[in-house]
């Protein structure tokens, strides 16, 4: 599914929980119309007093580097996939139900 947003030059963005991380896939415009990906991860931590925080790693991807990026990570995975663990099954990994319906959780939804 896909999310067109209007806010801060966020056009659209999709969410991936892996695990005890989350990944924020967002598509963002610049002043000039230009269009750009981020990529974040998200890991929620805990402070020594309890209190939460997330700890976030982003990455930025222009367009002049899509195609360059996708077929890195392509390879890589190929790789690992073909080379380094050909028989195991990777199809148990197929359902999309981690995938969400696009909308940020309030608690993890930060301005940048």
């Amino acid at each position: 599914m896909e999310e067109h947003k209007d806010h801060k030059g966020e056009i659209y963005s999709r969410r991936v929980r892996a695990g005890k991380r989350t990944y924020f896939f967002d598509v963002k415009a610049t002043r000039s119309n230009d269009y750009y990906l981020t990529v974040t991860e998200s890991k929620r931590r805990f402070k020594d007093d309890g209190d939460q925080f997330y700890e976030k790693h982003k990455i930025f991807l222009y367009k002049e580097d899509f195609n360059k990026f996708i077929n890195a990570l392509q390879d890589t995975v190929g790789f690992v996939k073909e080379e380094l663990m050909p028989d195991f099954d990777f199809s148990q990994f197929d359902e999309n139900d981690e995938v969400s319906d696009n909308s940020y959780d309030e608690e993890v939804k930060w301005n940048v």
